[in-house]
């Protein structure tokens, strides 16, 4: 009795990780149709039955099973100080089975709430397990990595349907169309079978739909901006943190890339944080190396940390500052959306005593800034509105747009904390679901990842690919229209629960 136990732990620890094969880099999307399904005839019998001691349990090993999978990179950012690489097997197990509780927390609930017919059951699945990851996505800083619907991150026509729901909403679509074939199995009466059959079928619905809406936007006129928005890709080694690398040996290498000319009105988009040594007001002093390259047609947006003093307190913050071409600060954005550990260290008091430190300075923590505001660039002939994201703020659905009035996302990152691993394909992904979601252009510029002009549909109209060194241009474009979920938000996302919560008792009722 107790191997079998075992082995159904070991079996749903499996299904997790099977399912996240689904997401990107692999792609792997059919696969959840079998984990997924196999998951939820799993608890459903065990609900059935009355095993109550499963309700918790199935969920949160299954979750780590899934996150065990996907997340093991978070520990390579470990490598790179050796003060925290005690803590890299914790990081590797500890978080896994930390998410995990948050699908626990779905079957939880699942077995505790008395709905008998397999499509009714369904739906409460889909819904719980949406849920709990917007719960995921926004408890304490928050962590929406790797929803399932990113296993539908290669599908356009597909995605379209962001532009209307955003990410959660979809999400929960996801669960309902990948545990449908269990329907089959389970169902009580033919009417039940339409469950499967509907939502199996959605997708070509959506595909259809999201076709002409990408049609659309092909067929809609292209304009020329008089300025080009030159967005670089980088690979400066992460050593420059934490060595004696020459500030100005760097700043060389970045020109070198941007290749300026004076001719041309371009701003240059450089990564998040890429010259070290150095603050927001100290990057002045280093003129002489632009003065040749650059002129008045120029302007440069760059992650640089910034430092201000507030009643004899120091204040650290992660920055995207706009300078012209004399190096004048024009505007700046403080990052709201810090990484935990990575940017600032929670208790940092206590920790402190023990040698740790945030990963990414070697300072006090960062700061958070107050809001995430549009800022406009009106210099010297240049003029548009800003939405500024800064790394791990590309992975925030919903909040970010509560005014849909801006013309760009800037995304600037530092991807090198993630190795060579699977975690910077992962964390590219966002941006292909921010663009959609908003119907803006969204610009990227990293070092140690992918840069990318990702136009309002989601296609990448250009990128350079991860370990590679370079620019893109971005001038031509196209005005679409304003999206439902740049309007609403996740105010979308409560239709869909409601939408849900119908089905969950319309379906209970079916003799």
């Amino acid at each position: 009795m107790k191997n079998k136990k075992y082995l159904e732990f070991l079996f749903l620890i499996i299904l997790g990780a099977l399912t996240s094969l689904s997401l990107p880099p692999y792609n792997y999307l059919f696969i959840n149709f079998f984990t997924i399904s196999l998951f939820f005839i799993y608890i459903f019998q065990k609900k059935r039955s009355n095993v109550i001691n499963h309700s918790f349990l199935s969920g949160w090993l299954f979750g780590f099973g899934y996150f065990l999978s996907n997340l093991y990179w978070i520990s390579i950012s470990l490598t790179f100080d050796e003060n925290f690489s005690f803590l890299i097997p914790f990081a590797l197990i500890l978080i896994p089975l930390f998410l995990g509780t948050f699908y626990g927390l779905a079957t939880y609930f699942f077995f505790k709430i008395d709905i008998k017919k397999p499509a009714s059951n369904l739906f409460l699945f889909s819904l719980l397990f949406g849920l709990t990851e917007f719960l995921r996505g926004n408890i304490l800083t928050g962590f929406p990595w790797n929803l399932i619907a990113f296993s539908f991150s290669e599908n356009l026509e597909i995605l379209q349907i962001l532009s209307f729901v955003g990410t959660y909403g979809f999400n929960i679509f996801c669960v309902s169309l990948f545990a449908s074939p269990s329907i089959f199995i389970l169902r009580e009466n033919r009417k039940e079978i339409l469950v499967c059959i509907i939502f199996l079928l959605s997708p070509i619905i959506f595909f259809s739909l999201g076709a002409s809406n990408i049609s659309s936007f092909q067929s809609s006129k292209s304009f020329n901006n008089d300025y080009v928005i030159r967005a670089i890709g980088t690979k400066i080694n992460l050593d420059r943190f934490y060595g004696n690398s020459d500030t100005a040996e760097v700043i060389t290498e970045l020109i070198k890339i941007s290749q300026p000319d004076k001719e041309t009105k371009t701003i240059f988009l450089w990564p998040e944080g890429i010259i070290p040594n150095i603050n927001q007001k100290q990057l002045k002093e280093f003129e002489f190396l632009f003065s040749e390259k650059f002129n008045e047609n120029h302007l440069l947006a760059i992650g640089i940390n910034s430092y201000e003093q507030i009643n004899e307190k120091d204040y650290f913050y992660n920055t995207l500052s706009i300078y012209d071409h004399k190096l004048n600060l024009i505007n700046d954005y403080k990052k709201v959306k810090l990484v935990p550990f990575g940017e600032f260290l929670p208790f940092e008091k206590i920790l402190n005593k023990i040698g740790l430190r945030s990963l990414t300075n070697n300072y006090q923590s960062f700061s958070s800034g107050n809001n995430r505001e549009i800022f406009s660039v009106n210099e010297k002939g240049f003029s548009l509105k800003i939405l500024p994201l800064i790394c791990y703020e590309i992975i925030y659905s919903g909040s970010i747009f509560n005014k849909p009035n801006f013309d760009y996302i800037l995304n600037i990152s530092e991807d090198g904390w993630f190795g060579e691993s699977i975690g910077p394909q992962q964390h590219f992904t966002h941006s292909i679901f921010r663009a959609i979601e908003s119907g803006k252009y969204l610009l990227r510029s990293a070092n140690n990842g992918i840069s990318a002009i990702i136009n309002p549909i989601g296609k990448i109209e250009k990128k350079i690919e991860f370990g590679q060194i370079g620019y893109i241009d971005f001038k031509d474009k196209k005005i679409f229209k304003e999206t439902i979920f740049s309007k609403y938000g996740n105010k979308m996302f409560l239709v869909i629960i409601l939408l849900y919560i119908f089905l969950i008792f319309s379906f209970n009722r079916i003799s």
